[in-house]
């Protein structure tokens, strides 16, 4: 075996370094975020040892909720010879002001139904109109 090929690693190694499973990686490379080098003469991928340094990446922005499209173009910055912190923090920026606006939504949601629950009285009637006249709340007049 040839030194330059100890450096390179295959699909299942990746697996077993990364735990993210091969199905997932085969994806990203689809999706142009990880490339292999190359193939062996049995076709399996070969990538070079800075694919986990990729790997760890996308999953931890991952983790923060970027998307995988996100994550790309972020990507793309990178491997243009630049550092993206700059995207990084517009789009956690971002991310922050759409958790705010989910949290809000989720207050009110919890609101509702919390003045719900406290007038909440079992109704034994059948009422063929509505499922549930508490949460129908609808009115005959």
């Amino acid at each position: 075996m040839l030194t330059q090929d100890k450096k390179l690693l295959l699909i299942g190694q990746v697996t077993d370094l990364t735990g993210i499973p091969i199905r997932t990686i085969r994806y990203y490379e689809s999706l142009g975020l990880i490339n292999s080098l190359r193939r062996t003469e049995g076709g399996f991928r070969q990538f070079s040892l800075d694919v986990l340094t990729r790997l760890a990446f996308i999953k931890r922005v991952q983790n923060l909720g970027l998307s995988l499209e996100e994550i790309g173009n972020i990507l793309q910055v990178y491997d243009q010879g630049q550092t993206p912190c700059g995207e990084i923090k517009e789009k956690l920026e971002d991310k922050v002001l759409q958790i705010d606006r989910q949290i809000d939504q989720l207050l009110t949601l919890r609101s509702e139904i919390k003045g719900l629950l406290s007038g909440w009285k079992n109704i034994s009637d059948h009422h063929e109109e509505t499922i549930c006249p508490i949460i129908q709340n609808t009115s005959h007049d």
